[in-house]
Protein backbone atom coordinates (compact mmCIF):
# COMPACT_ATOMS: atom_id res chain seq x y z
CA UNK A 1 0.00 0.00 0.00
CA UNK A 2 2.90 2.43 0.87
CA UNK A 3 4.56 1.69 -2.42
CA UNK A 4 1.42 2.43 -4.39
CA UNK A 5 1.08 5.61 -3.10
CA UNK A 6 4.72 7.47 -2.95
CA UNK A 7 5.78 5.48 -6.83
CA UNK A 8 3.25 8.44 -8.12
CA UNK A 9 5.16 11.33 -10.43
CA UNK A 10 5.05 13.77 -7.98
CA UNK A 11 7.14 16.83 -6.61
CA UNK A 12 9.44 15.07 -4.69
CA UNK A 13 10.21 11.98 -6.72
CA UNK A 14 11.04 14.51 -9.72
CA UNK A 15 13.31 16.22 -7.23
CA UNK A 16 15.46 12.97 -6.35
CA UNK A 17 15.71 11.96 -9.47
CA UNK A 18 17.13 15.12 -10.59
CA UNK A 19 19.61 14.86 -7.68
CA UNK A 20 20.34 11.44 -8.69
CA UNK A 21 21.03 11.96 -12.12
CA UNK A 22 23.22 14.82 -10.81
CA UNK A 23 24.89 12.64 -8.03
CA UNK A 24 24.27 15.44 -5.71
CA UNK A 25 23.72 14.92 -2.22
CA UNK A 26 22.07 11.22 -3.02
CA UNK A 27 21.89 9.09 0.15
CA UNK A 28 21.15 12.62 2.45
CA UNK A 29 17.99 13.90 0.13
CA UNK A 30 16.76 9.89 0.00
CA UNK A 31 17.10 9.80 3.81
CA UNK A 32 15.35 12.61 4.69
CA UNK A 33 12.52 11.88 2.26
CA UNK A 34 12.39 7.82 3.29
CA UNK A 35 12.99 9.36 7.20
CA UNK A 36 9.93 12.13 6.80
CA UNK A 37 7.45 8.97 5.20
CA UNK A 38 8.54 7.01 8.40
CA UNK A 39 7.46 9.63 10.69
CA UNK A 40 4.55 10.57 9.23
CA UNK A 41 3.30 7.09 8.96
CA UNK A 42 4.50 6.39 12.48
CA UNK A 43 1.62 9.19 13.38
CA UNK A 44 -0.96 8.17 11.03
CA UNK A 45 -0.57 4.75 12.93
CA UNK A 46 -0.96 6.15 16.88
CA UNK A 47 -3.71 7.56 15.66
CA UNK A 48 -2.62 11.77 14.77
CA UNK A 49 -4.98 12.00 11.96
CA UNK A 50 -7.66 12.17 14.62
CA UNK A 51 -6.29 15.34 15.61
CA UNK A 52 -6.11 16.58 11.73
CA UNK A 53 -9.83 15.86 11.54
CA UNK A 54 -10.58 18.36 14.53
CA UNK A 55 -8.36 21.37 13.49
CA UNK A 56 -9.78 22.21 9.83
CA UNK A 57 -7.61 24.84 9.70
CA UNK A 58 -4.51 23.17 8.63
CA UNK A 59 -5.91 21.84 5.31
CA UNK A 60 -6.69 25.33 3.77
CA UNK A 61 -3.06 26.34 4.95
CA UNK A 62 -0.85 23.26 3.85
CA UNK A 63 -2.75 23.66 0.34
CA UNK A 64 -1.72 27.07 0.06
CA UNK A 65 1.83 26.81 1.13
CA UNK A 66 2.80 23.96 -0.90
CA UNK A 67 0.79 25.60 -4.02
CA UNK A 68 2.89 28.48 -3.69
CA UNK A 69 5.67 26.52 -3.49
CA UNK A 70 5.42 24.25 -6.15
CA UNK A 71 4.50 27.20 -8.29
CA UNK A 72 7.81 28.79 -7.27
CA UNK A 73 9.88 25.72 -7.84
CA UNK A 74 8.21 25.13 -11.17
CA UNK A 75 9.27 28.62 -12.21
CA UNK A 76 12.63 27.85 -11.30
CA UNK A 77 12.19 24.42 -13.20
CA UNK A 78 11.58 27.06 -16.46
CA UNK A 79 14.12 29.66 -16.29
CA UNK A 80 16.79 26.31 -15.82
CA UNK A 81 15.08 25.04 -19.07
CA UNK A 82 15.32 28.62 -20.74
CA UNK A 83 18.35 29.66 -19.88
CA UNK A 84 21.77 29.19 -20.83
CA UNK A 85 22.97 25.57 -21.79
CA UNK A 86 25.82 25.92 -19.12
CA UNK A 87 23.89 25.54 -16.20
CA UNK A 88 22.07 22.50 -17.25
CA UNK A 89 24.88 20.06 -17.45
CA UNK A 90 25.03 17.80 -14.05
CA UNK A 91 28.51 19.29 -13.34
CA UNK A 92 27.43 22.56 -13.36
CA UNK A 93 25.01 22.75 -10.61
CA UNK A 94 27.24 20.36 -8.44
CA UNK A 95 27.72 23.52 -6.12
CA UNK A 96 24.50 23.27 -4.58
CA UNK A 97 25.18 23.98 -0.68
CA UNK A 98 23.93 20.85 1.26
CA UNK A 99 21.54 23.49 3.24
CA UNK A 100 19.99 24.44 0.23
CA UNK A 101 19.26 21.39 -1.33
CA UNK A 102 17.71 19.74 2.02
CA UNK A 103 15.82 22.93 2.63
CA UNK A 104 14.14 22.47 -0.96
CA UNK A 105 13.80 18.50 0.25
CA UNK A 106 12.08 19.50 3.11
CA UNK A 107 9.69 21.99 1.43
CA UNK A 108 8.36 19.92 -1.44
CA UNK A 109 7.83 16.88 1.59
CA UNK A 110 6.21 18.83 4.04
CA UNK A 111 4.20 21.45 2.35
CA UNK A 112 2.32 19.30 -0.07
CA UNK A 113 -0.46 18.26 1.84
CA UNK A 114 -0.96 15.16 -0.03
CA UNK A 115 1.75 13.84 2.03
CA UNK A 116 -0.37 14.05 4.99
CA UNK A 117 -2.98 12.57 3.69
CA UNK A 118 -1.35 9.48 2.03
CA UNK A 119 0.69 8.96 4.94
CA UNK A 120 -1.23 10.00 8.16
CA UNK A 121 -4.85 9.74 6.95
CA UNK A 122 -4.75 6.88 4.48
CA UNK A 123 -2.05 4.52 5.82
CA UNK A 124 -3.19 5.70 9.41
CA UNK A 125 -6.72 3.99 8.98
CA UNK A 126 -5.62 1.12 7.37
CA UNK A 127 -3.74 0.30 9.99
CA UNK A 128 -6.45 0.88 12.60
CA UNK A 129 -8.06 -2.37 10.88
CA UNK A 130 -5.20 -4.25 12.34
CA UNK A 131 -4.77 -2.57 15.92
CA UNK A 132 -2.45 -5.16 17.06
CA UNK A 133 -0.43 -5.20 14.25
CA UNK A 134 0.61 -1.16 14.46
CA UNK A 135 4.38 -1.70 14.93
CA UNK A 136 4.54 -4.17 12.07
CA UNK A 137 2.13 -2.16 9.51
CA UNK A 138 4.54 0.47 10.36
CA UNK A 139 7.42 -1.16 9.93
CA UNK A 140 6.64 -2.52 6.81
CA UNK A 141 5.23 0.94 5.25
CA UNK A 142 8.72 2.67 6.23
CA UNK A 143 10.68 -0.39 4.68
CA UNK A 144 8.56 0.68 1.47
CA UNK A 145 9.29 3.59 1.27
CA UNK A 146 13.22 3.60 2.26
CA UNK A 147 13.61 0.97 -0.31
CA UNK A 148 11.68 3.23 -2.91
CA UNK A 149 12.91 6.42 -2.43
CA UNK A 150 16.84 5.00 -2.24
CA UNK A 151 16.01 2.90 -5.78
CA UNK A 152 14.89 5.87 -7.45
CA UNK A 153 18.01 8.24 -5.75
CA UNK A 154 20.56 5.68 -6.83
CA UNK A 155 19.19 4.24 -9.63
CA UNK A 156 18.86 7.57 -11.30
CA UNK A 157 22.89 7.20 -12.26
CA UNK A 158 21.52 4.99 -15.08
CA UNK A 159 20.00 8.10 -16.97
CA UNK A 160 23.58 10.17 -16.96
CA UNK A 161 24.62 9.10 -20.00
CA UNK A 162 21.39 10.58 -21.52
CA UNK A 163 21.44 13.44 -19.34
CA UNK A 164 24.70 14.30 -20.91
CA UNK A 165 23.28 16.38 -23.34
CA UNK A 166 22.51 19.66 -22.67
CA UNK A 167 18.62 19.16 -24.31
CA UNK A 168 18.03 16.15 -22.06
CA UNK A 169 18.06 18.65 -19.24
CA UNK A 170 16.13 21.01 -21.28
CA UNK A 171 12.93 18.39 -21.18
CA UNK A 172 13.72 17.27 -18.02
CA UNK A 173 13.45 21.02 -16.11
CA UNK A 174 10.49 21.28 -18.59
CA UNK A 175 8.44 17.84 -17.12
CA UNK A 176 9.38 18.95 -13.69
CA UNK A 177 8.00 22.26 -14.34
CA UNK A 178 4.38 20.56 -15.33
CA UNK A 179 4.53 18.24 -12.59
CA UNK A 180 5.05 21.53 -10.25
CA UNK A 181 2.25 23.42 -11.62
CA UNK A 182 -0.38 20.92 -12.30
CA UNK A 183 0.13 19.85 -8.70
CA UNK A 184 -0.48 23.59 -7.75
CA UNK A 185 -2.90 24.10 -9.40
CA UNK A 186 -5.02 20.92 -8.41
CA UNK A 187 -4.39 21.94 -4.80
CA UNK A 188 -5.78 25.49 -5.65
CA UNK A 189 -8.88 23.92 -7.06
CA UNK A 190 -8.96 21.37 -4.26
CA UNK A 191 -8.75 17.90 -6.01
CA UNK A 192 -6.48 15.24 -5.29
CA UNK A 193 -3.62 14.16 -6.92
Amino acid sequence: MSLSLIVAIGAQNAFILKQGIRGQHVFLVCLLCATADALLIAAGVSGFQALLQRFHWIDPVARYAGAAFLLWYGLRSLRAALGNTQALHASSEADQPLARTLAICLALTFLNPHVYLDTVVLMGSISARFPEHGLAFWGGASLASFSFFFTLGYGARLLRPLFARPQAWKVLDLLICAVMWSIALMLLVGESA
